[in-house]
């Protein structure tokens, strides 16, 4: 029985030690624990105006908007406010998106089409300063581009409309995973 309790009182002071040794070590004061450590700590709320588009496709900015504040608000711990309540601001401007014919039979039908779609994004807190931390490519510009290609097959019944939205889906995906605060 005594040799039980010693055993107690040595493994808690080993805890006990442990517990202190967490406590007094300086590089494990700002560890973050969850979603909440993958972005910026400072940063509680976003302004998302709606983007710029250069495409003469209609409303194709109005759709990446929406597609982006659903994301932020779906998977980070930011919330979308308006402009004057906001921490930080992610604007955006579409700047290329075409459409080109990768395989053309004899028959002049078309097999297979590419679509691209190119967006600049600049993410500042209120002061004006970059937020996209840094990363392992340096971007010179203050702007960052995402680009997004797929594959179009209107024989598999896709058209040019379910290919848009497929990749506004996949810009707002990349776009807020920039939002990520590097390692």
């Amino acid at each position: 029985m005594a040799r039980t309790t010693i055993k107690r009182r040595a493994a808690l002071s080993a805890l006990l030690l442990a517990a202190l040794a967490l406590v007094a070590a300086p590089g494990c004061r700002t560890y973050m624990v969850g979603t909440r450590s993958l972005y910026p700590p400072n940063i509680r709320t976003v302004h998302v105006p709606i983007f710029e588009s250069n495409s003469f496709r209609r409303d194709l900015g109005e759709q990446l908007t929406e597609a982006v504040v659903k994301e932020i608000e779906l998977k980070t711990p930011f919330k979308v406010v308006g402009s004057t309540e906001a921490d930080s601001v992610l604007s955006g401007r579409i700047v290329g998106e075409s459409k080109q014919l990768l395989v053309k039979p004899p028959t002049d039908e078309q097999r297979l089409l590419q679509t691209q779609m190119m967006v600049q994004v600049s993410w500042v807190d209120r002061r004006g300063s970059q937020l996209q931390g840094d990363r392992s490519v340096p971007v010179p510009q203050a702007m960052m581009t995402v680009q997004q290609v797929n594959n179009l097959v209107p024989e598999m019944g896709q058209t040019i409309t379910t290919q848009q939205q497929q990749s506004i889906q996949r810009l707002a995906e990349q776009i807020v995973s920039m939002m990520e605060a590097p390692w």
